[in-house]
């Protein structure tokens, strides 16, 4: 357990302590004043600031490019170009994110189809798991999901500082989104709860964690990939659901429900949930190649 890492029962020392409060009070003045920009402006200032970053964050960069080339399987230039739009589409989402302090995030596209299937699958009455992943602006697809009906909790991961989870509730608040923190000790027993009252468990897992995980594929590589929604549909025997942003073949953004089938899993045979997993990694790998510039290749997610 490190020792210095608050989620992890850990203190900061006191270079620690001077270091992120720094980070924090400098946040917060950067947000307040973008808080008060025009939406265009607002917009314009984060692409900067991810153009900048695209610059410092060298290593974040050379990641990317990496993972990009070993996903996608093209020469350095092309993959250069796709990160390129990567950090400027992160740029926008943080706009998205900023322009949310303020006002309901603005809802996506959603097709009628999309909506029938997550309505069928809340009617049960049962619960529903609903993987999801970071592509696109995650906030206005939550934002869309709670517009379309669906009773939304979903699972977040702390921040290294617990300040900052006050101001993204705050954003998530505003959407209607309620949260259940992974690291919480009563996690558990909320999901249980949720399930039992008929919610929608939003579980965004396409992100590396310090959860348990199996290792499956993911975008084709194999990767540790969180189990622990697979166990909790098995066992509580509810239906899956994954709903992300999504690129359609005419070129449009919206988002997309797609019912995974689990009526050929034991849902008593330990197996099964490393089955489901690889499902929901197949589907979640399917929407990202869509709309790849979308999603955050400086991840470490194969490290």
């Amino acid at each position: 357990m490190s020792l210095t890492d608050l989620r992890l029962g850990g203190t900061w020392s006191l270079g620690q302590r001077a270091k992120n409060d720094a980070l924090y009070w400098l946040a917060m003045a950067a947000l307040a004043g973008c808080r008060v920009l025009p939406r265009r402006a607002l917009a314009g200032a984060t692409r900067a600031l991810a153009r900048v970053a695209k610059v410092i964050a060298r290593r974040d960069r050379r990641r990317a490019v990496s993972n990009v080339q070993r996903v996608l399987a093209i020469d350095e230039r092309a993959a250069i170009l796709l990160v390129d739009e990567c950090f400027l589409a992160m740029g926008d989402m943080l706009a998205d994110s900023v322009a949310a302090l303020a006002s309901r995030p603005a809802e996506l596209t959603m097709s009628a189809e999309s909506r029938a299937i997550l309505d069928a699958a809340i009617a049960e009455g049962r619960g529903v798991v609903l993987p999801s992943a970071h592509l696109g602006p995650w906030e206005r697809v939550a934002a869309t999901l709670v517009g379309a009906g669906a009773p939304l909790v979903t699972l977040v991961r702390e921040s290294y500082d617990p300040r900052f989870d006050r101001v993204l509730s705050l954003v998530r608040e505003r959407a209607g989104v309620r949260t259940i923190p992974r690291g919480s000790p009563h996690a558990a027993m909320h999901i249980v709860r949720a399930l039992r009252r008929g919610l929608v468990l939003g579980a965004p897992m396409d992100l590396k964690s310090r959860v348990p995980s199996v290792r499956v594929p993911f975008l084709g590589v194999p990767a540790d990939t969180a189990v622990g929604p697979a166990r909790i549909a098995l066992r509580a025997n509810v239906p899956v659901v994954v709903a992300t942003l999504e690129q359609l073949p005419n070129g449009t953004r919206a988002v997309t429900t797609t019912r995974l089938d689990t009526s050929n899993l034991d849902r008593h045979d330990p197996s099964a949930a490393r089955v489901l997993t690889a499902r929901i990694n197949d589907e979640l790998s399917r929407r990202i190649l869509t709309a790849p510039s979308l999603w955050p290749w400086m991840h470490p997610r194969w490290d």
